[in-house]
């Protein structure tokens, strides 16, 4: 999504605000409705690009080419299996999409689910399918790390 200055009206004609709206409200206005909007559109828009891929994916593996060469039959199958895991992944990624929207649709979102801290806009921004605080999912990758879990 461009920065701009001026709010964007989403298809249900709900106003978001930008970025630099957002990050400029108070701490007290932490996961307010706006907020929550904001989240729920850039999450909205990311879920339909992510399933706009899956259809090309699909599309694509559709339209079988028949190439004698094995060199090349070879590099096609490849470029395929390359694809297939890069759709594997987001759609995995789309889960957690869909999981932050019920977030969202409770109210919970944005807290983080092991300390109930805010996550953090910064973080968020980053990352909108975040469950835990940067602290929390430190203390996790360490834990991980240590004992394999």
């Amino acid at each position: 999504m461009a920065k701009s200055s001026k709010k964007e009206i989403t298809p249900d004609n709900e106003t978001v605000i930008t970025e630099e709206q957002l990050l400029a409200m108070s701490e007290d206005d932490y996961m307010n409705d706006v907020q929550l909007a904001f989240f729920k559109h850039r999450l909205k828009m990311l879920e339909h690009d992510i399933l706009n891929k899956a259809d090309i994916t699909t599309e694509n593996l559709r339209e079988t080419q028949f190439v004698p060469d094995p060199a090349d039959r070879a590099t096609i199958e490849e470029e395929h299996a390359l694809e297939l895991r890069t759709r594997d992944r987001e759609r995995k990624l789309l889960k957690k999409v869909q999981q932050s929207l019920q977030l969202i649709e409770s109210k919970e979102y944005g807290w983080c689910e092991e300390t109930g801290e805010p996550i953090g806009l910064g973080r968020l921004l980053a990352r909108p399918t975040a469950t835990l605080s940067l602290e929390a999912q430190e203390r996790r990758e360490k834990r991980q790390k240590l004992y394999g879990d």
